[in-house]
């Protein structure tokens, strides 16, 4: 069949239980393709789905550049190749990413001249739960050091986030982008709207999340989702630098919450800040969440050879 872009229409609220429902079947393992992400910043992508079949196709646009990612379903070559098609007709220069390991490993069996290139900057982190709640061993000791200090300094107080608080949290993520002068970054201002969109939806979403609060005043928040059976991801953490530690402190206080909840801990990607990089890597990862891109000018040639 053929698939135009005019076949896709946008992500909206009243298509939760069509994602979740698809997402049972097929779990998402990079949290980019998880319906809270789409939604919270579909303000900057502008994400796009069509149901083809048993499967959904989802496209996102920033700016005038527009990508497409591999089928959300079943193991279809036909509906692969018709998806290349429309990433050529329709794409940018890189128009078919996140393409999973074990989906490109699937692509190559089907098409063994095609490149497929590594996006290392939107590898996510995945750790094992029970290493970020427990910090176990030498490797983790410096670690351990900062947090004592940090509850020695702070007299830190943990609340599990709810209706309750909501408002005082919204006003937390004001004076945090004060603080970060949110409004002179355009890509902190547009994070700025998805995490309160996020707050604004917190319970239509589903999401869950802590705040740790030093002296009575929120100082930190992590959000969080049960992303697969196994994983949980952390789609926002924030705080101010009002007591030494307290980013290392949410993310402990969240491996413990989550604890015999789910094996793994997904956080996302440094996308190739190396501050972060360095930070993510320095609690160890379990393993990578990879991905790949293809080129068009690479699809326009299988496309031509038929190979």
């Amino acid at each position: 069949m053929s698939i135009t872009f005019g076949d896709f229409k946008p992500v909206t609220l009243d298509d939760k239980e069509m994602f979740l429902s698809q997402f049972s079947r097929f779990p998402p393992g990079h949290s980019d393709n998880s319906f809270i992400n789409m939604i919270c910043w579909n303000h900057f992508a502008h994400y796009r789905y069509a149901k083809i079949g048993d499967s959904i196709l989802i496209s996102s646009t920033i700016g005038e550049n527009t990508k497409f990612r591999p089928p959300i379903g079943p193991k279809n070559p036909d509906l692969m190749r018709d998806l290349f098609r429309t990433a050529v007709a329709y794409g940018d220069e890189k128009p078919v990413v996140l393409i999973e390991k074990d989906t490109r490993d699937w692509i190559l069996e089907q098409y063994p001249a095609l490149p497929l290139y590594a996006d290392r900057n939107y590898f996510e982190y995945v750790y094992h739960t029970d290493d970020l709640a427990d910090l176990p061993g030498q490797k983790y000791q410096n670690i351990r050091r900062h947090l004592n200090r940090f509850q020695r300094n702070c007299n830190p107080a943990v609340e599990l986030i709810d209706d309750g608080n909501l408002l005082e949290v919204q006003e937390f993520l004001l004076e945090w982008c004060e603080w970060r002068d949110c409004d002179s970054e355009p890509f902190l201002l547009y994070e700025k709207e998805a995490i309160l969109f996020a707050i604004s939806h917190f319970g239509e979403l589903g999401l869950s999340g802590l705040l740790i609060r030093v002296s009575g005043k929120i100082g930190a928040i992590a959000l969080f989702e049960i992303l697969s059976q196994d994983t949980a991801v952390v789609h926002f953490e924030k705080g101010l630098p009002d007591c030494e530690g307290i980013y290392k402190a949410i993310n402990a206080e969240t491996a413990r919450f989550l604890k015999g909840r789910v094996k793994f801990i997904n956080r996302e990607s440094d996308m190739g800040v190396a501050g972060l990089r360095t930070a993510k890597t320095r609690y160890r990862p379990h393993h990578m969440v990879e991905v790949y891109y293809a080129q068009k000018e690479d699809l326009i040639q299988i496309l031509q050879d038929g190979s």
